[in-house]
């Protein structure tokens, strides 16, 4: 598309009448089978084979659409969740919850008192809003993004269908810090039918730099990369340098399996803030099904080890 093209499309009546109906089509109308394979064939190159699904990311996409139950709603809600959490390990591992509202107008600098806390929504999923000083907060601007982000539903952008049915809800959480005033590492525990299978391990974050290594219940290297795009043509593809090994992750690896025992694959991610462990989230489709595991034996290695119900 030339840059007239480009910029006629993106500006003119025209243009964002045909962009309103692209998403129109896309997020409404496509039946989710046509969706969910559509995406797969768009991002891996491949067919998805949902008759006898083989590798991990295929069985992941035919979770997506056919293994849905109230408890995937009510994990996926990160407010829901947090009485999960509590009757099944204990809320000592519950970040603290400062304020929670369904009113954007209601957070301002007069609701949040306490510092430094994060920001975020319930019911999809991306990052929050760091507030470590109030004074250089335009609390107009956030409550403009909040209720922008409360009145989507992700469901439709992903036909993640354990989003269309959680009620939105702005949270205002603790933000965890180490004692050095850093962010904490986060362990994300993928688990199969009950038991940890690998352990992945971002660094880097929000960086060019960022890098995402992956290690077996016993902390050993594993033999594959499974990346994220980051943009530019590139990918969080694992460092050459080494995480150290959690000293919590024992606790991690039990807790984690028995949070998934009601499910056949799912993530558990955690916080380790000077060896105290806090849940972070639960979720059932790793990148959506989508993103390559390389070498692609490993996809279908780790695909046989995943029994569909």
């Amino acid at each position: 598309m030339s840059s007239f093209s480009r910029k006629y499309y993106h500006n003119e009546v025209l243009g964002i009448h045909l962009q309103s109906l692209y998403h129109l089509v896309k997020d409404r109308l496509i039946p989710e089978v046509f969706y969910v394979k559509w995406m797969y064939k768009k991002k891996t190159g491949k067919k998805l084979d949902l008759q006898e699904p083989k590798t991990l990311n295929e069985k992941i996409c035919w979770l997506k659409l056919y293994d849905r139950t109230p408890l995937h709603t009510q994990c996926a809600d990160k407010f829901a969740v947090r009485d999960y959490i509590t009757e099944r390990i204990g809320a000592k591992y519950l970040i603290p919850l400062y304020f929670h509202t369904k009113d954007p107008s209601e957070i301002n600098a007069s609701t949040i008192t306490r510092l430094p806390c994060i920001i975020k929504t319930n019911h999809d999923s991306g990052g929050g809003i760091f507030v470590k000083d109030k004074k250089d907060i335009n609390w107009t601007q956030i409550q403009k993004k909040l209720k922008n982000r409360l009145a989507r539903n992700y469901y439709y952008h992903t036909k993640e269908w354990q989003y269309k049915h959680i009620e939105p809800r702005i949270l205002v959480e603790k933000l965890l810090v180490d004692q050095h005033g850093n962010i904490p590492e986060d362990y994300k525990l993928h688990v199969i039918n009950g038991r940890v299978r690998m352990i992945q391990v971002d660094v880097g974050r929000g960086t060019d730099n960022h890098r995402r290594n992956w290690y077996a219940p016993n902390w050993e290297r594993e033999p594959y990369k499974w990346s994220s795009p980051k943009g530019a043509g590139k990918y969080t593809d694992p460092s050459e340098t080494d995480v150290e090994k959690p000293k919590t992750l024992g606790e991690m690896v039990k807790l984690s399996e028995v949070l998934a025992s009601p499910f056949p694959y799912v993530r558990i991610d955690w916080y380790d803030v000077d060896g105290r462990l806090f849940f972070g989230e639960i979720t059932f489709h790793h990148d959506g099904g989508y993103q390559r595991i390389l070498p692609e034996s490993w996809d279908y290695k780790l695909g046989s080890l995943l029994k569909l119900p």
